[in-house]
């Protein structure tokens, strides 16, 4: 599906901490239990906040994700070495701290019903605007501890491992520099 054709039919809004999401099924048991009893739970505990993309008669939630605050530091890293190659290479010498800020994108899953038609990657770029327009507090990363079986979704959509440590994990940790797509606010 094209972006127009996606926000012609569905939007995005913040679930409110008591709300509860009653049907979603998006093939994996985990993502599915966490937007049906766990969610609430989290952004009542100040955790985690989620979002829908909900059919705009509001009758189906379509996909959902849910963020909460990171960071990257040199603690994810095997030594400072391989920390300072990091930074290197993105911030001038004054930038140089010991951990920068990041956003975590908990979760992600969209309904079988609508797999293939680019709804995923529709929520990151709107995720990725999120934290670059007009944004209220520094952010430089996108993080997010993908699924053996995501990797490829989100190295399509500029995710890289951020070490490789958790190369044979079931899931690996894997960042987005926001400041690629940054521009003037």
């Amino acid at each position: 599906m094209e972006r127009k054709e996606i926000e012609t039919k569905y939007s995005i809004r913040k679930l409110s901490k008591s709300e509860d999401v009653t049907s979603f099924n998006c093939g994996d048991d985990d993502l599915n239990d966490f937007i049906l009893h766990e969610a609430k739970l989290y952004r009542k505990a100040l955790l985690a906040v989620s979002y829908v993309l909900e059919s705009n008669d509001g009758h189906q939630v379509c996909a959902y994700f849910s963020m909460a605050n990171d960071r990257i530091s040199l603690s994810d890293f095997d030594n400072k070495t391989e920390f300072n190659r990091f930074r290197k290479h993105r911030f001038v010498n004054e930038k140089r701290l010991r951990s920068y800020p990041a956003v975590k994108l908990c979760r992600l899953a969209v309904d079988v019903s609508l797999r293939g038609n680019t709804i995923g990657t529709y929520l990151l770029n709107f995720i990725k605007s999120f934290f670059v327009v007009n944004n209220k507090t520094g952010c430089r990363f996108l993080t997010v501890d993908a699924y053996v079986g995501a990797i490829p979704f989100y190295e399509k959509n500029g995710f890289v491992p951020l070490n490789g440590d958790d190369k044979d994990s079931s899931t690996r940790l894997l960042y987005f520099d926001l400041n690629d797509i940054a521009g003037d606010d």
